[in-house]
């Protein structure tokens, strides 16, 4: 159907409750947006020097396989990491790229 500017409109399809969003099409998703459990891969980290040494301190490196273990959309995210729990921040894990 053709908005008031003449162009054709991309309705969206509505996806049933519970299925995980599409993933872009490189497959990458901040890990902020994975839901509980679900295992993921760090591909790559958008953070200064200070943040990333800090990460790779706690095993959060690229290649790295991590499960969601908690992750509600509100507070911080629960991640396990070789067996290790890790509560990261809701800013941290927006600047986490999974696949």
């Amino acid at each position: 159907m053709p908005d008031h500017d003449g162009h054709e409109k991309k309705s969206r399809a509505a996806r049933p409750r519970g299925t995980p969003p599409e993933l872009p099409m490189d497959g990458e998703v901040p890990l902020g947006s994975v839901e509980a459990g679900r295992r993921v891969r760090l591909v790559g980290i958008e953070a200064g020097r200070g943040l990333a040494s800090r990460l790779a301190a706690m095993g959060l490196i690229p290649g790295a396989e991590l499960l969601v273990v908690s992750n509600r959309g509100k507070g911080p995210a629960v991640v396990e990491v070789k067996g290790a729990r890790l509560a990261l921040g809701r800013g941290m894990t927006q600047n986490l790229r999974v696949r």
